[in-house]
């Protein structure tokens, strides 16, 4: 089993970005698609990216798509989202997951991070 664990979130400025990581150990994350997720307060947890496991397919909401990039290096094992842009209803925690397929739906994903907070003022 792979555990994860989120880092890189904080506070930023509209417009500012930040690059989270998502370090998996335990097992090897190559064989695993790779999301990532958010959820703000008093709202249900959201897709935001998800690649595949050998990194050639990515996936992007509608709301971040063109903002936010998902990488992965297996070699490290370790995904990565890189935020640029960032708007005050990007605010969220953000989880990373792990699962056998690629896909927007959380349920897909076996395997969740703690979570890391960012925070985007106005």
């Amino acid at each position: 089993q792979v555990q994860l664990v989120e880092s890189g979130g904080g506070l930023v400025q509209a417009g500012g970005s930040l690059r989270l990581s998502c370090a998996a150990s335990g097992r090897t994350f190559s064989p695993y698609a790779a999301g990532w997720f958010r959820q703000a307060p008093g709202k249900e947890r959201e897709f935001v990216a998800a690649r595949n496991w050998n990194g050639d397919i990515t996936y992007y909401a509608h709301s971040v798509k063109g903002r936010f990039t998902i990488a992965r290096d297996n070699a490290k094992n370790t995904v990565y989202l890189q935020m640029n842009s960032l708007k005050p209803e990007d605010t969220a925690v953000y989880y990373c997951a792990a699962g056998q397929y690629m896909s927007s739906d959380g349920n897909e994903y076996d395997t969740w991070g703690q979570g890391t907070q960012v925070t985007v003022s106005s």
